[in-house]
């Protein structure tokens, strides 16, 4: 299918995914300005969902659009989708900032001196410049609630490990590349690990079992064993809501 330009300018195109799903491509690698057209197209698609389509997923540079394929089919889909870019000039609603509390010690600190001795650093310098920056969340996946974060310093972009661990616990807090992560549930990964944060991203019996969202701002904050515990046990004794106000700003 053939590229276009929306209502503000930014090329894209249409790749079909199967019978009920495709997806609006606008880029490809961690850019904010293309996250954000995503996320302006998803907000947009959730305040005024378009009939028959069942579900959006975003992604780092394009949106997932899955929908009936017993009530409609992709050239009416596609057809609508270029109505709405033609007319969706905003980037994105402001999301609000989210502070996640990160204990750089533990069973999820895995790689922290390691790293820190590949790069010429003392631990504490590789926390200091791992708690500078406000992160972007570019997408929810490989695991449920899973966030992949963009903003990440370059003097701690490091290449993925050859092999995985086959398991690296719920929460610990990683670096792959020139990406950030949160692991929401424990599972295998190649990725380096410097910390982890009691908080629980991924909790079904919540109302919004995700924790955060694509587009999401992100801040971490330290913490030791003492505060860790504390914030874990209430996770754990609450299980619906536990996040409190003093975590979002």
């Amino acid at each position: 299918m053939p590229g276009n330009f929306d209502a503000i300018g930014i090329e894209y195109r249409f790749a079909s995914c199967g019978e009920s799903a495709l997806a609006v491509v606008f880029g490809e690698g961690i850019d904010p300005i293309i996250s954000r057209r995503v996320m302006a197209l998803t907000q947009s698609l959730q305040d005024a969902p378009l009939p028959d389509v069942v579900e959006v997923v975003p992604t780092y540079g394009s949106l997932l659009v899955m929908f009936d394929v017993e009530r409609v089919d992709g050239t009416m889909i596609v057809a609508a989708l270029r109505e709405r870019l033609a007319t969706c000039a905003q980037l994105e609603h402001q999301q609000p900032l989210v502070t996640v509390p990160v204990m750089y010690e533990g069973e999820a600190c895995l790689d922290l001196e390691a790293l820190a001795k590949a790069k010429d650093l003392t631990v504490e310098a590789v926390i200091a410049l791992h708690l500078e920056p406000e992160y972007r969340v570019y997408m929810i996946g490989f695991a449920p609630g899973l966030a992949y974060l963009g903003g990440l310093p370059e003097a701690l972009h490091t290449p993925r490990k050859p092999a995985p661990r086959q398991r690296v616990p719920e929460g610990a807090i990683g670096i792959g590349g020139a990406q950030g992560s949160i692991n929401s549930v424990p599972g295998p990964s190649a990725w380096h690990f410097i910390g982890q944060t009691p908080l629980r991203l991924f909790e079904p019996r919540r109302a919004q079992p995700f924790l955060l969202t694509a587009g999401a701002r992100v801040r971490f904050r330290r913490i030791d064993r003492e505060e860790f515990a504390t914030l874990r046990a209430t996770a754990e004794a609450e299980g619906e809501n536990y996040i409190t106000e003093a975590e979002r700003t």
